[in-house]
């Protein structure tokens, strides 16, 4: 989540959000009031980037030079959470955790980047080699580095009120995200490689690699928003449970944003809290709906599945309409039917409402 490659891509990014999570927030409150409560419940808490300082130089270093030069290989495996990049600036968000899956709500990261060299058209690979696709991303340790880029962590945990079963249940439930800013200087094919602070020490290990401007279906801010409907409890005879895999079900589907579109704000999230593998879509839909309490009056709040008939493999018209290749996925419209702002990935309370009142603004 081809379009759809969709629904075999969209499990595999979901696997890789394993990591990320939900922290507690304050409800009623703005989000500014949401790590203090976090902190208070004893639960992983938002907390900002580390300096870039802390971590080592790329001047005049190969990636995998850094990568030889840190203490030792880390244990930790670090997945990211998100396909679709652009040249320019991304939020990179990723998950890290143990190697049995234990997610690690507090490591101090930063990335590192490099560009891997364009294959040669036509080439073959001769037997029993790794492809010329996989000899590039090889190639790519042996480039200049990029960064480093320190990763914030954000809460995904919501007040209890607006916690749903389907969250509260599940051991797996993710509690943060981490993400960072990169900023990619081209199309192509990027190896990344993460740096982490455990002990004292600098422990490196690399990422899958990042493709930069494979998806360019994908509906961006400043474009018209697609025109879909999306089902209301009158459209399934007050059956939520068609609509909605949360339980209890959520509120986010009064509004056919086909109605709304061009009339007033509309926070569109695509996510199902009961077949997302990364078990981040239900914390998620539960951070929205915290989100629409306070801003429920100035913008409409739509949760939109992603299976049809809420039954995987095959996706919903309205997610093939958005050519997602992942979820959860976020867009906010403003009144003019343009999108604002997108999200892939994870979110918390704090970037769900700047992305909100940025709609509302414009």
């Amino acid at each position: 989540m081809a379009p759809m490659r969709a629904a075999p891509r969209l499990a595999l990014v979901s696997a890789c959000l394993l990591a990320a999570a939900a922290l507690a927030a304050g409800c009623g409150g703005d989000s500014g009031s949401t790590d203090s409560t976090a902190a208070a419940g004893g639960q992983p808490e938002s907390r900002p980037a580390p300096p870039k300082s802390e971590f080592p130089s790329t001047e005049g270093k190969t990636l995998r030079q850094l990568l030889k030069a840190a203490d030792s290989a880390s244990e930790l495996v670090v997945s990211p959470a998100a396909l679709a990049f652009y040249e320019g600036e991304n939020r990179y968000p990723f998950g890290v955790f143990e190697r049995d899956r234990t997610q690690v709500p507090d490591a101090e990261v930063a990335l590192y980047l490099a560009k891997a060299p364009k294959p040669e058209p036509g080439a073959k690979s001769k037997s029993g080699n790794k492809g010329q696709e996989a000899k590039a991303q090889a190639q790519a340790l042996d480039q200049p580095a990029v960064g480093p880029f320190p990763a914030s962590i954000e809460s995904l945990v919501t007040q209890p009120a607006f916690r749903a079963q389907t969250t509260s249940d599940d051991p797996d439930a993710a509690s943060v995200v981490y993400s960072t800013q990169i900023d990619f200087p081209s199309d192509g094919d990027w190896q990344i490689a993460a740096l982490i602070r455990e002990d004292g020490e600098i422990k490196g290990t690399l990422l899958p690699s990042a493709v930069v401007g494979e998806f360019s279906g994908i509906p961006r801010p400043g474009e018209k928003a697609p025109k879909i409907h999306t089902p209301t409890p009158e459209d399934v005879g007050g059956d939520l449970a068609q609509i909605t895999t949360r339980i209890p079900p959520d509120t986010q589907n009064k509004v056919d944003y086909a109605d709304a579109l061009g009339k007033e704000p509309i926070v569109l999230l695509f996510a199902t809290p009961q077949f997302c593998q990364s078990r981040v879509c239900g914390p998620v839909v539960d951070v929205a709906e915290q989100v629409k309490e306070e801003y429920g009056d100035e913008a409409a709040f739509i949760h939109m599945e992603i299976y049809e008939d809420n039954e995987p493999p095959k996706t919903r018209s309205q997610v093939e309409a958005f050519h997602l290749p992942s979820e959860p996925y976020l867009f906010t419209v403003n009144r003019e039917g343009t999108i604002s702002s997108v999200i892939e990935g994870a979110f918390g309370l704090e970037l769900l409402t700047s992305a909100v009142k940025k709609a509302v603004a414009e």
